[in-house]
């Protein structure tokens, strides 16, 4: 698509999720209060002698293979020399590579490199002891990064290799690949988004009307961010925004389910699930893969939606393997789950479909429908299995329609 011919799709986006949102007066988030103490973390091992980290940083930084950072090393020295707490002192880069800085055609090196860097020691461990959405403030002044982290599934043999940790939604992919006591080294999978000034608040944790104190809605708003985030970054920033829209809603639920379309499926025909996304968020249950693939055939899952439910249409198979075909075995509302866990934190699960659900009559069982065999899953099988049309809907028998409610 091209660009020209995707600026008018993005303006019918955006006007569709302007008409969701019930003000047009006020932002989703509250304003933001700010945070009184950031952190700042500390060895015990740091060296006292030597040259400073301003120094050593730049060879360091080439011998790891981040040369676009390395190259922007000398343009921080007035910035290394007029704070007493970089100069001299332990620092911590989380460092993106040299093709995730060259992607950003409006970045500037020295600005990212700025914004990656923190004073004091953050080795892997004290990063996982961190509570979740911990602010620090980076070489930038008044611009902080936010740490966050989600558990991992499976086994794993330390608690520091269970936990991923996420900067402003970036995960570090590589820990710990240089600390000498003084620099400590993490590798990024991408960049930071370039931070804005109010980056050390706390943004939207104040609402009044979000839930009373002690009921979960804090983290859930802190969860509700970071996952806006991952999406973002991940292909699915149509949603992102759409889940901003409707963040007031979303964030008096204690934990959600989202069935979630890619911005390629909703601009090549997929613009229904805009405009539906409602229907598509199971509230208040927090489903991972695992959950979905042990929920029986019939089940149903309500939706914000008063009254409208997804049922489980097809369960995947017992003992399949990982990844995508996994995943296509398992069917809501008749559509394959494309890509299950796109997002997982404590609090929200995500999980890519190939085409928005069909609202199905609720007087038709899941167990009927399988049993009287009103669905032909053939062209669902032609159409999902290689390229995608998001033409396709289940062919129904006679007098029986599927797109009834949308």
């Amino acid at each position: 698509m091209s660009a020209s011919s995707l600026k008018p799709s993005l303006f019918v986006v955006a006007l569709i999720l302007l008409s969701l949102s019930p003000s047009h007066a006020s932002s989703p988030f509250p304003q933001p209060q700010p945070q009184t103490s950031l952190p700042t973390a500390t060895s015990s091992a740091v060296s006292t002698g030597g040259p400073p980290p301003e120094v050593l940083l730049m060879p360091i930084l080439t011998s790891l293979g981040f040369q676009e950072l390395s190259i922007a090393v000398p343009s921080l020295s007035s910035v290394f020399a007029s704070s007493a707490v970089l100069s001299g002192g332990p620092i911590t880069v989380f460092a993106p590579s040299d093709d995730s800085i060259r992607s950003c055609l409006t970045c500037s090196a020295a600005g990212l490199l700025r914004e990656h860097i923190v004073p004091g020691l953050f080795s892997l461990p004290y990063l996982t002891k961190l509570a979740f959405g911990t602010k620090i403030e980076t070489a930038s002044a008044g611009r902080c990064i936010t740490v966050t982290a989600s558990v991992n599934g499976g086994n794993s043999t330390s608690a520091s290799e269970s936990v991923r940790i996420y900067i402003d939604g970036v995960e570090i992919t590589r820990p710990e690949i240089y600390n000498d006591g003084r620099i400590v080294v993490h590798g990024i999978e991408g960049y930071v988004a370039p931070l804005t000034p109010l980056s050390c608040n706390r943004d939207g944790l104040a609402s009044p009307n979000l839930g009373p104190a002690g009921t979960g809605s804090t983290i859930v708003r802190l969860m509700l961010r970071d996952a806006m985030v991952r999406l973002r970054d991940g292909g699915y920033s149509i949603l992102a925004l759409a889940m901003r829209v409707k963040y007031a809603e979303l964030s008096t639920l204690r934990n959600m389910t989202i069935f979630a379309l890619d911005d390629s499926s909703i601009f090549g025909g997929g613009l229904d699930y805009v405009s539906n996304v409602r229907f598509h968020v199971v509230p208040d249950r927090l489903l991972a893969r695992a959950d979905l693939e042990g929920l029986p055939v019939g089940s149903t899952l309500p939706t914000l939606v008063e009254g409208e439910s997804l049922t489980v249409t097809h369960a995947a198979a017992a003992g399949g393997g990982g990844g995508a075909a996994a995943g296509s075995a398992l069917r809501i509302n008749y559509v394959p789950i494309k890509n299950p866990d796109v997002v997982i934190n404590p609090r929200i699960a995500v999980h890519g479909i190939f085409l928005p659900f069909p609202h199905l009559q609720p007087s038709i069982s899941a167990s009927a429908v399988l049993e009287e065999g009103l669905f032909d899953g053939r062209r669902m099988s032609e159409t999902c299995g290689g390229e995608r049309s998001l033409a396709w809907a289940p062919v129904p028998a006679a007098g029986f329609d599927v797109d009834e409610g949308l």
